[in-house]
């Protein structure tokens, strides 16, 4: 597939984006730098919101700048700021050296870089077939009042449809000779439908299934998910949820799809394995975490069924990139093989201080005015070459539970006690689908949960999902990042009432 190129964004593409990183460089290095990085970023964000049919809203948002990294005396210094012109720039790097020097006797270790090589110069986009920001609002909006339109039809009270698209314009230079300019477009389209009980006011509320995608328009018109498909079943199964018993908390086999697999890949594994959280070098937003930098190598972390890879590289993924905010080429790495912990995520700076040889290139920055951080890349759990389709797996279960798209959860600060709901649970009777259940969530321990993995799906069962709005660091960062996964199979998880919290 070959990408159009996008349309030139004024004040931005046509900026002399190597005259001003050139500025900022050499005014680090004349105020004591011994090394500095500058990023121009454009953030480009749209915001669709349409209700019964009817516009709610539109809003498009533009966010340029330019952020300034030194290194002076082995401490990191920082300066960001909108004037875009070499006497800008050049302030800035002077700000950052006279940072990094008043905060110098702060530091602790000196920060150490690991070493990377320098590609040439390269340019590098995510691929899409139509530019999302081109299309008119008009066709926007209709399409989403027309997805509100037919579950209305179908029978919900109340539909609502939503679609975010995002775009990160970055020319990333270096005082080690990297040349990057990269570009990365990812949406999100989503359609909630609700059924409102009359007698009590409460409401039952699902969501479609399709998730977040590094795609183009395309991907709502019918490229890579069948949203008209999707809708069109939805509203007999918000009726059927709406109807649904409870059943008695107690321990349940769960077969899980991939579209709520992925979270809890996301809390349990992606960031468990952050080198950070890890070395205790950072705690926001749920914590550190339970697993040591010494466990890896050792710890058995689930079956042996459990492979997990992370990638920067895989088409179509929230995370992936042609190279991190390090100037790090992106690459792929296993976290897990056959349930035994092998690897972490890190950066230049998090893998230097670990005395590693390599980053493995999960630097971040949500825009020109943060400082990089590790992020975590795409986190996935592999199929089976020859495995099961979902069917199979469901056929496996005498008692038990299928369960169906993301929704809440929670996670304790060392990412061990969790708790994850779901948008449907299906009640299995000897390998069969009896009709939904509801107010249940599934519980357990990280490593207990893993090592209950008796089968995963094969090819034909996995799909490549993710977080759009992932929060870490202080101030906060959002970031995205992707999750592949096949349907599974875990054996005795425990689940308990979320109407009144009793376990079995």
């Amino acid at each position: 597939m070959t990408t159009p190129a996008p349309a030139v964004e004024p004040g931005f593409d046509t900026l002399p984006v190597d005259d001003l990183a050139d500025a900022a460089l050499r005014q680090a290095h004349r105020a004591g730098a011994t090394y500095a990085d500058v990023r121009l970023r454009r953030v480009r964000a749209l915001r669709e919101r349409v209700r019964d049919g009817r516009p709610e809203s539109s809003q498009e948002s533009v966010e340029t700048g330019v952020g300034v990294r030194v290194l002076v005396d082995g401490t990191w210094g920082f300066a960001a700021g909108v004037e875009l012109s070499p006497r800008g720039v050049g302030a800035l790097a002077a700000r950052a050296c006279a940072l990094a020097r008043t905060v110098r006797p702060l530091r602790g270790e000196p920060v150490r870089l690991t070493a990377e090589p320098v590609p040439a110069p390269v340019d590098w986009q995510s691929p899409f077939e139509v530019d999302p920001f081109e299309v008119p609002t008009a066709e926007r909006t209709a399409l989403l009042a027309g997805w509100c339109g037919l579950l209305r039809d179908g029978g919900a009270h109340l539909a609502e449809a939503y679609l975010q698209v995002f775009r990160e314009s970055t020319v990333y230079h270096d005082s080690e000779g990297r040349r990057i300019r990269q570009r990365r477009t990812w949406l999100h389209p989503m359609v909630f439908g609700f059924r409102i009980d009359a007698g009590d006011g409460t409401f039952e509320a699902m969501r479609t299934l399709g998730p977040p995608a590094a795609r183009g328009w395309e991907y709502l018109t019918g490229t890579g998910w069948d949203w008209a498909g999707e809708l069109a079943r939805m509203p007999e199964l918000l009726a059927e949820k709406a109807a649904a018993p409870r059943i008695e908390p107690g321990r349940y086999d769960l077969v899980i799809d991939p579209t709520n697999l992925w979270l809890t890949i996301h809390e349990t594994v992606g960031h468990a394995t952050e080198l950070d959280r890890m070395r205790g070098r950072e705690a926001a937003f749920a914590g550190s975490s339970f697993v040591r930098p010494q466990d890896v190598g050792v710890l058995r972390y689930g079956s042996p069924q459990m492979t997990v890879v992370a990638d920067r590289t895989t088409p179509h993924a929230l995370a992936t990139v042609g190279y991190d905010d390090d100037g790090v080429a992106a690459g792929s790495w296993p976290l897990v093989t056959e349930g035994l912990l092998v690897g972490v995520q890190h950066d230049r700076q998090t893998a230097g201080a670990a005395g590693l040889d390599r980053s493995t290139g999960c630097a971040y920055a949500e825009s020109y005015r943060h400082l990089p951080v590790p992020r975590m890349p795409n986190v996935s759990l592999c199929p089976a070459p020859d495995g099961p389709d979902t069917d199979e797996l469901i056929g496996r279960v005498r008692d038990g539970l299928y369960v169906v798209g993301d929704n809440s959860f929670s996670i304790d600060m060392a990412r061990v006690n969790f708790q994850f709901t779901a948008q449907r649970f299906h009640r299995i009777r000897n390998g069969r689908l009896v009709g939904q259940v509801r107010d249940i969530a599934y519980t357990g321990t990280t490593l207990d949960f893993w090592r209950s993995l008796e089968a995963v799906g094969g090819p034909q069962t996995w799909l490549l999902s993710g977080a759009g709005q992932c929060g870490k660091a202080q101030p906060l960062q959002i970031a995205a990042a992707g999750h592949g996964c096949p349907s599974a199979l875990f054996r005795a998880v425990p689940v308990t009432d979320t109407r009144t919290g009793a376990t079995g």
